[in-house]
């Protein structure tokens, strides 16, 4: 696998960067709406990513949130379970586990070292065993139990990187920081992939939503890994694209975060973003 295809002269750099555009435009617009109210006066959104109020009506809780707050034996307000509720319905039915991708601020420090890496050709590094998020995810909530608090948000990235831009402070911009090195330096995409409790959580809620990718034509793979490269979770990709074990193209694994880079890069457009019962077309021979 080179890791480097060539692109046809025909695809446009738009082609191969939509979905990266998008998505940073989608992250930052959300973390400037949060903004607009300390900065501006614009109290559009309230609140922080944990829990937040839009316009006065919506409520958005993060589940993860409120799972720390039960575990640590506080009663919730209704508010914060009719956000809760709403959150679960979007990310569960309808996006996966795309909030990693789309809206966690700290998605841009990790990509941003995945892309370090591969610059510098730093390989894989110690990469810890994917079940360590789901032990980590488990221990907050054992810590919460044992303490009476929502711990996790006291060192939680996300939750400190919009501090980091209301607030300032060297102790927020540390802990992103901290994670920008450790996927540079220790684990290619080991925070998001091995370490962060969000996005263990993300994944348990979204195991079958309706928007997928969909490796349509797979059999005009070439075997040449630039959809590997960039996929944060690319064990994902293995099943749709190989067929093993009878899998179909659709990329059903709920570690999936609907990045949709795969499209981006893939030169031969192997790749198609889709929903859940789009009907699976039948392999053929890649055209010559």
């Amino acid at each position: 696998m080179s890791g480097a295809a060539t692109v046809p002269a025909g695809r446009s750099l738009w082609l191969r960067q939509r979905f990266l555009v998008l998505r940073r435009l989608s992250q930052l617009a959300v973390l400037g709406l949060f903004l607009l109210g300390p900065w501006a006066g614009m109290w559009i959104v309230k609140g922080n990513l944990a829990s937040s109020l839009t316009l006065g009506v919506l409520p958005l809780t993060d589940p993860f949130v409120l799972a720390q707050s039960l575990a640590a034996g506080h009663r919730p307000a209704a508010a914060a379970v009719l956000g809760v509720l709403i959150v679960l319905a979007f990310y569960g039915l309808v996006a996966g586990r795309a909030y990693c991708a789309w809206v966690c601020p700290v998605n841009i420090a990790t990509d941003t070292a995945a892309w370090l890496r591969r610059r510098l050709r730093l390989g894989n590094g110690r990469v810890p065993p994917r079940a360590l998020r789901h032990a980590v995810l488990v221990a907050v909530l054992l810590a919460c139990a044992l303490t009476g608090q929502v711990v996790w948000e006291a060192v939680n990235p996300v939750t400190l990187t919009q501090r980091a831009f209301i607030f300032g402070g060297g102790l927020a911009w540390t802990a992103v920081a901290a994670v920008f090195a450790y996927d540079l330096l220790v684990a290619q995409r080991g925070w998001c992939g091995h370490v962060c409790p969000m996005g263990a959580a993300y994944a348990l809620i979204g195991s079958k939503p309706l928007l997928r990718v969909q490796a349509a034509r797979r059999q005009a793979c070439d075997d040449c890994g630039d959809c590997y490269a960039v996929c944060p979770e690319p064990h994902v990709l293995v099943a749709p694209l190989k067929a093993k074990a009878g899998a179909g193209p659709l990329v059903a694994s709920r570690d999936c975060t609907l990045c949709a880079r795969c499209l981006d890069v893939c030169h031969a457009d192997v790749f198609t973003l889709t929903h859940r019962f789009h009907p699976a077309p039948k392999d053929r021979e890649a055209a010559p």
